[in-house]
């Protein structure tokens, strides 16, 4: 099936070639029908997050709830798919089909406010977590807007510089939820909207079909990580993180006239494990996150929602550069550790069963630096570090490497369906 769907892409590729029609194609939907804008409170009810969580992440619960991390990952949610959570009054608000879902606060403004969306009917006992807050359409609506539509437009570049607008913080970033139903969205006739999702639902899938195959590749290099790493069944001595790394520095910003590019929250890619996007600074422009020195081949943790795991290594390219103080820096002893023998390690099931242990905060989980250090760690011979950290690269490549392999096509085919996205859903205003 994933074959197929890659060979109907590739046949299809010279749909590029008739982008101009594109336009066309929408004027035509449109038959010369207006576009409304109508204000987010004026056509929908806000919901929020449940209250009074005793246990999450149970076995079992009285509820199952949709969780950030679900909401954030997914452009619609799987129902059949959730936790458990005990909840000790649950006269609260109920989940309903076509209720969308937004996440509320995060490290990054870029992150606030991501949308996801109920297609499936729910009989009952579904509830939002608390870290998230959602829309329902109103009644008087119900027939004039669609859900999916509203959930993709969301999604669009026009939709997210609007959003920006809403957003409040400095170090930390929340939506304000009274400017943001006040902020507008496009009512197009509803056939038109269907059309449209109908289209962009067809991208999503083909793109779905490949993360699936990904999902299982990571599954499985997940298992073969694990096992190659929990040296249960042999002697080897077990030190703390601490015990393996070596000091780090922060800058003096008074002492320096010089820029640096800054490593913040916003600049490695969760899924890719990788510097991406860094800004420059200098003693003036710098905030006040920014303290940390890092060298190459540091191995930098996100300290603040810690389960994430926004983990990289730094590269040669962000050598003697800045970082928030949002992440622990370690720096291997390389000679007792390998860089990358600590990067595999904080990548296994048993670290983050540790972050989970130890994280402190609701709303804002964070584990401290001093803490993340008390980590065990297995400590084989350097020989054989680097026999197991060779396998794993090549594990590492085949489910993350953005120039090579199903990483990389799902990256053309989610740039593909960008572009079509904003060309299908830029409405004039």
């Amino acid at each position: 099936m994933l074959l197929c769907c890659v060979d109907y892409l590739k046949r299809n590729s010279k749909m590029k070639n008739n982008e101009q029609h594109i336009m066309p194609f929408i004027e035509r939907l449109l038959d010369g029908a207006e576009v409304e804008w109508k204000p987010l409170g004026e056509i929908s009810t806000q919901i929020s997050g449940m209250s009074g969580v005793s246990n999450k992440w149970a076995s079992s619960g009285n509820c199952r709830f949709i969780d950030y991390l679900n909401a954030y990952k997914h452009i619609k949610i799987d129902i059949h798919q959730l936790p458990f959570a005990t909840v000790k009054k649950l006269n609260q608000t109920e989940l309903r089909q076509g209720d969308i879902l937004f996440t509320s606060a995060s490290e990054t403004p870029d992150e606030c406010a991501i949308s996801s969306v109920i297609e499936d009917k729910i009989s009952s006992g579904i509830f939002l977590d608390d870290h998230l807050f959602g829309i329902r359409i109103n009644e008087k609506y119900k027939g004039i807007i669609d859900s999916s539509f509203l959930n993709y437009y969301f999604h669009s570049l026009d939709f997210r510089k609007t959003v920006n607008k809403a957003v409040r913080g400095v170090t930390r970033f929340y939506i304000s939820k009274v400017a943001f139903m006040r902020l507008s969205i496009p009512i197009p006739p509803l056939s038109v909207q269907r059309k449209l999702v109908e289209i962009l639902d067809k991208f999503t899938e083909l793109e779905a079909e490949l993360e699936a195959e990904l999902d299982c590749r990571k599954r499985q290099y997940e298992y073969y990580r694990n096992k190659l790493l929990a040296f249960e069944d042999r002697t080897v001595i077990w030190k703390s993180l601490e015990e393996v790394i070596n000091p780090t520095v922060n800058i003096k910003w008074s002492k320096t006239k010089q820029s640096y590019q800054y490593i913040d929250l916003t600049s490695v890619n969760i899924d890719t494990r990788t510097i991406f996007a860094t800004k420059e600074i200098t003693a003036e422009t710098a905030p006040s996150r920014a303290q940390k020195i890092v060298l190459t081949n540091d191995v930098i943790f996100a300290t603040t929602r810690p389960t994430q795991m926004r983990i990289a290594i730094v590269t040669d390219d962000y050598d003697n550069q800045v970082a928030s103080t949002g992440y622990c820096v370690l720096r291997a002893d390389d000679k007792q550790v390998l860089f990358k023998w600590i990067y595999f390690l904080l990548s296994t099931n048993k670290f983050r069963t540790f972050l989970e242990d130890n994280q402190s905060g609701t709303a804002y989980p964070a584990i401290s630096d001093s803490k993340l250090k008390e980590f065990q760690i297995p400590i084989p011979p350097l020989s054989e570090q680097q026999r197991i950290v060779s396998i794993l690269d090549k594990f590492d490549t085949l489910t993350s490497s953005i120039s090579e392999g199903l990483p990389k096509e799902i990256e053309l085919r989610r740039k593909q369906y960008e572009y079509y996205r904003e060309q299908l859903l830029s409405f004039r205003h």
